[in-house]
């Protein structure tokens, strides 16, 4: 599920700013990187369902592995887990309102603080 609207689309930030602001907010960064993409996942654990809102960015300027890179973050992914499968995103896929609802304000809540970043 594509969470549109949330600000954060097509912005353009720099990665290590962004890593400890997604950090700030419970998302994971960890091996989900190379020099030119990175996915940031927070995890929604409910009973027997696992749930993942993912903010992905790529390269613009610098590799991620440099000290001077900046990232342009494309729209946010809302994906239930399948064991053994991975996860899907797809229209038919069902979410807790709960889950949304969340997802929502932890976008709002990092596009704020996005933008009370200084300007370079």
């Amino acid at each position: 599920m594509k969470l549109n609207g949330t600000e954060l689309d097509e912005q353009i930030v720099d990665f290590s700013r962004l890593t400890e602001i997604m950090n700030d907010y419970g998302f994971v960064l960890a091996g989900q990187w190379d020099y030119e993409r990175a996915t940031y996942d927070y995890k929604f654990e409910l009973l027997k369902d696992v749930y993942y809102l993912r903010v992905q960015a790529y390269a613009i300027e610098g590799d991620l592995g440099g000290r001077h890179a900046r990232v342009k973050l494309l729209t946010p992914l809302l994906g239930k887990h399948y064991y053994p499968h991975g996860v899907e995103y797809g229209e038919k896929e069902q979410f807790p309102n709960n889950v949304v609802q969340k997802s929502k304000q932890l976008l709002h809540n990092v596009s704020a603080a996005l933008k009370a970043l200084p300007t370079d």
